[in-house]
């Protein structure tokens, strides 16, 4: 990778970092997830190698970790590198493709939210809920947090993909500029 596609993943993490930590005044146990419209769009304008948006992921889901107020933050650890690979598949896949290239960065950034928020909801059940059940017999309330967490998850997928669709015309044309 590119110092200056360094420097543009750097950027936008950073920037959803900020917005993510400006999101913790919003009160709830769960919140929107801006971080991955930030990382999707930097894979999206930088095209990295699978390493390399594995990396990113990695990077974002420490980032989701440290600012939180979410009921287990090491769980972004393993959503975000999904949703960085996912989001690289996808933007591959739809990036030339007739009739939606227009939108694609908007679908990558939908498709790519959604697996990485699954991929959290998932990874809570996995550890959280299925730990009491090793102690006890009382089954915890899986049901309600799946649902409470679905509808979450694809309201955050929408307004992450029209973000990071809004945001690709003129940050693509940026980085062309400079010699992207």
């Amino acid at each position: 990778m590119k110092s200056k596609d360094i420097a543009v993943v750097g950027v936008l993490l950073a920037v959803g970092a900020v917005i993510r930590f400006i999101s913790l005044a919003i009160p709830g146990p769960l919140t929107s997830n801006l971080v991955i419209a930030f990382y999707c769009l930097a894979i999206i304008l930088v095209s990295p190698t699978f390493k390399e948006a594995l990396g990113i992921g990695i990077v974002a889901g420490a980032i989701c970790a440290l600012i939180t107020h979410s009921i287990f933050p090491p769980g972004n650890i393993i959503s975000e590198p999904v949703g960085a690979v996912v989001c690289l598949a996808v933007w591959k896949a739809t990036k030339n493709m007739k009739g939606i290239s227009k939108v694609s960065a908007g679908i990558t950034t939908l498709v790519a939210t959604f697996f990485s928020g699954m991929t959290f909801i998932l990874t809570v059940i996995a550890l959280i809920y299925t730990a009491p059940n090793i102690l006890s017999k009382a089954a915890p309330p899986v049901g309600g947090f799946l649902t409470a967490g679905f509808i979450i998850v694809v309201t955050c997928a929408i307004v992450n993909a029209v973000i990071a669709q809004l945001l690709y015309i003129p940050s693509s044309k940026v980085v062309m500029r400079r010699g992207g």
